[in-house]
């Protein structure tokens, strides 16, 4: 591969967070200019902080990230910074050329509006540029971290799951962009049906080892290739552990029989100990998090909820409309629509006016026209993961919520949720966002 081809390099890269943390050893990997890659690997495994490598937010303790000469990079995250939430949304695009992925300070940007207009229709999304970025939705903020990346037009664009909090409609134009883009992508996604859609490689991080497998093909034809990979490696670890076996077994048997037989055990032995060295490291599966359970709230009958009206806002007017909605126990509504149109908000309301995780007193919260009954528990999980402390650990958001207060409880069910003892006292703040994911839906299960 000709060292002008590639856009980024690792050579024998390792890096750890404090110490026996290691999160990549010597890690080797190339890619090409205008490849598309996905990046793959369990949460935890070290897929974002490859970015934070790449983007020299972070520095490796040894080996060298090398990043061809005059490359531009810039980065879509998942999560809009708590600290750009008031920004208008000018102000949030001034950012994203003010400190560029490279850490180099550009002067004004004189044409910022027309340039916004323009990123805006690759996005396909439009609004007034005062507007203040905490008053998106969700699935609106995902678009504008994807469009703050694209309007720096760089060489190397990094993609954090960028297709979370996108609906449909999001997802297929954001897919049709990505086709057709001519430059360098790496993606970070767990979407099969979007990653194969554009995907010319795979770079997978294993958890286990530390390393990096690079594959070449869509995203369906590699993880075919994985798995064919990991029979054939299983077969043969399997062949050679019956041999070893039946080498043990011969070398006890000589070595019984004393004399010239102990030399003809001997060899047994070591033939044993070479079988051993044949064996292949194979990559052990993804854990997965167990299957799990809210708890129920015996006690309850009858209706748990009752919405009679909402509220609608069209060209700032607030128009109040009747609804005639009512949900029983076991019973599960499934809200949809289109980015933007306030199903977040509507749930947010709800679990507002009663408080997160507090005790209902059957009354209406007076802005949904909802009614949630006496006793009812709440529990809230937020996308942007806003009910979490970031200065909490682990140990200390999961407590707070264990109504036993039985470590043994909780941390059973942290385990469930992939939250080993490796990361309970890390502060939230420092996990991956999938993550903080699991500690939000793990804090759901305890309440």
């Amino acid at each position: 591969m000709s060292q002008n081809d590639t856009v980024v390099s690792f050579d024998e890269v390792s890096f750890e967070y404090g110490h026996n943390k290691p999160i990549l050893d010597e890690v080797d990997l190339s890619v090409r200019r205008g490849m598309k890659v996905t990046l793959m690997g369990q949460n935890g495994a070290g897929k974002s902080t490859l970015f934070d490598l790449i983007t020299r937010t972070a520095k490796p303790e040894s080996g060298q990230v090398n990043i061809s000469n005059g490359v531009s990079i810039a980065q879509a995250r998942q999560v809009i910074p708590r600290t750009y939430l008031d920004l208008t949304m000018t102000e949030f695009f001034e950012k994203a050329f003010a400190e560029n992925a490279q850490g180099k300070t550009q002067g004004k940007i004189y044409d910022i509006d027309k340039r916004i207009d323009e990123v805006l229709e690759v996005v396909n999304f439009a609004a007034p540029h005062d507007r203040v970025v905490r008053s998106f939705s969700g699935g609106q903020q995902a678009r504008l971290l994807l469009a703050s990346a694209l309007i720096q037009n760089p060489d190397l664009l990094l993609l954090d799951e960028p297709t979370n909090n996108l609906d449909a409609a999001g997802i297929a134009h954001l897919t049709d962009f990505l086709k057709n883009y001519k430059k360098t992508v790496i993606v970070i996604s767990h979407d099969a049906d979007f990653l194969n859609s554009f995907t010319d490689g795979v770079l997978y991080l294993d958890v286990y080892t530390k390393k990096i497998e690079q594959y070449f093909g869509n995203y369906f034809d590699v993880v075919k290739q994985i798995t064919a990979r990991m029979e054939k490696e299983n077969m043969k670890n399997a062949q050679l552990a019956k041999e070893i076996q039946e080498n043990k077994d011969k070398a006890n048997f000589f070595a019984q029989k004393g004399g010239q037989m102990r030399l003809v055990a001997k060899r047994m032995r070591e033939k044993a100990e070479e079988l051993e060295e044949e064996k292949v490291d194979v990559r052990k599966e993804d854990r997965a998090i167990r299957p799990f359970t809210i708890p129920s709230q015996p006690e309850l009958v009858g209706e748990i909820i009752k919405i009679t009206s909402f509220k609608v806002i069209k060209n700032h007017k607030a128009t109040n409309r009747k609804a005639a909605i009512s949900l029983k126990k076991n019973v599960h509504l499934l809200l949809r629509g289109p980015n933007g149109i306030g199903k977040s908000t509507l749930l947010q309301t709800i679990a507002e006016s009663v408080g997160d995780g507090n005790v209902s007193t059957g009354v209406s919260d007076g802005k949904s026209g909802a009614t949630i009954a006496a006793g009812v528990r709440v529990g809230y999980y937020r996308q942007d993961f806003s009910t979490l402390n970031f200065e909490d650990t682990v140990h200390q958001s999961l407590m707070a919520v264990t109504a036993s207060r039985n470590e043994e409880e909780m941390r059973t069910v942290a385990a469930g949720f992939l939250i080993t003892s490796d990361v309970i006292y890390t502060k939230i703040g420092s996990l991956s966002e999938g993550q903080k994911g699991l500690v939000a839906f793990a804090r759901l299960v305890l309440e």
